[in-house]
């Protein structure tokens, strides 16, 4: 068994740059990370650009800087982890995924696998900053498990001169028609609205989209949900009932969301609430209804449907579990980057 003061679990953003504080400022910890950092932003689509500014996901006190000025790509972020990991020498115990969370007299007991090899750590203090989108939310319909079907979309030139049917309204699947159109795909969209959460898309792809629609070159079935893939096709159901339209399709993209996994925060015995499943925990130090269990970053918002939480209002998690652990601010801004300070968005 090792024994640690603290230890991280999850190695995204949030969860790096916690290791950075707590680097900088001496304190003994041990990182474990179920995949590869920035494992949620690695299947991010690729050339895929995030919402916000270089200087609002900017983590450690690095600047993140792009050569053409704009905001970032998932691989210039996966990039920029890598640059932040390696300028701290940040010691993350990759493809170490957590087992058993358990407590007793002597503390935190976590338990994590390596290489088919139990690995035992003790500690006093656990922070659990695994992310809010860990898994994708099912439809759980006949043919969701065919070959064809992903939850996941990835590079557009899959899809060139294919038959693909795209489910859901929110930015993944807007930008996925979008792209996949621009390659040569025959696409079509259903949504069980009747149009697009404007405020959920990329302000830059909403008069494409509805132009795309406009014109017929993107098929679009609002008010509609899949209720069965074949291998052929695809039928969709109206939301408020009636007959089914079938839809041909080659290959078929699920872009209905993802969820949070809740299994580590349960083991902990993190006490979860609202339709979110959101932890429980203090606003001002971020730990949770368990003494000495605390989150950080997205996972203190449960599996959101409308975001609350993101990189750029995450880095406040940072400064509040360093100052609780250690008494001491953190050795670089830690603060919300959205509404405060600086970085204030201008009155709407």
């Amino acid at each position: 068994m090792t024994r640690v003061p603290n230890i991280i679990v999850g190695a995204g953003p949030i969860g790096i740059e916690l290791a950075a504080a707590f680097k900088l400022l001496g304190v003994d910890y041990v990182h474990l990370e179920a995949k590869q950092i920035g494992h949620t932003i690695d299947w991010f689509p690729r050339q895929v650009r995030f919402f916000s500014g270089p200087d609002r996901i900017a983590i450690a006190g690095m600047p993140l800087v792009t050569a053409d000025q704009e905001k970032a790509s998932r691989e210039q972020y996966l990039a920029y982890l890598r640059s932040v990991v390696t300028r701290y020498e940040l010691d993350i115990r990759t493809f170490e995924p957590v087992s058993t969370i358990e407590r007793d007299a002597d503390g935190i007991h976590v338990r994590a696998l390596r290489s088919g090899r139990v690995r035992h750590y003790c500690c006093d203090r656990l922070v659990l900053a695994t992310g809010d989108m860990n898994r994708p939310r099912r439809l759980d319909i006949p043919g969701e498990n065919l070959p064809q079907v992903s939850h996941y979309f990835d590079d557009p030139h899959r899809y060139f001169r294919q038959r693909l049917l795209i489910v859901g309204g929110r930015n993944s699947a807007v930008e996925a028609a979008i792209r996949c159109q621009r390659t040569g795909a025959d696409v079509t969209i259903s949504y069980r609205r009747d149009w697009f959460d404007e405020q959920s898309v990329k302000y830059w792809l909403s008069p494409e989209i509805r132009m795309l629609i406009k014109t017929k070159r993107i098929a679009f079935h609002p008010q509609t949900v899949p209720v069965a893939i074949t291998a052929e096709h695809v039928d969709l159901a109206p939301v408020e009932g009636g007959a089914t339209t079938r839809v041909e399709a080659d290959f078929v993209l699920l872009l209905v969301g993802y969820e949070m996994d809740p299994v580590l925060l349960k083991m902990a015995g993190v006490e979860l609430k609202g339709e979110n499943g959101a932890p429980a925990f203090d606003a001002s130090t971020m730990e949770t209804n368990v003494p000495g269990v605390y989150v950080a970053g997205t996972v203190a918002a449960g599996t959101q449907v409308r975001f609350r939480l993101f990189i750029e209002n995450c880095h406040a998690h940072v400064g509040k579990i360093v100052k609780a652990v250690t008494g001491r601010e953190a050795p670089f801004e830690a603060e919300d980057r959205t509404h405060s300070g600086r970085y204030a968005l201008p009155e709407s």
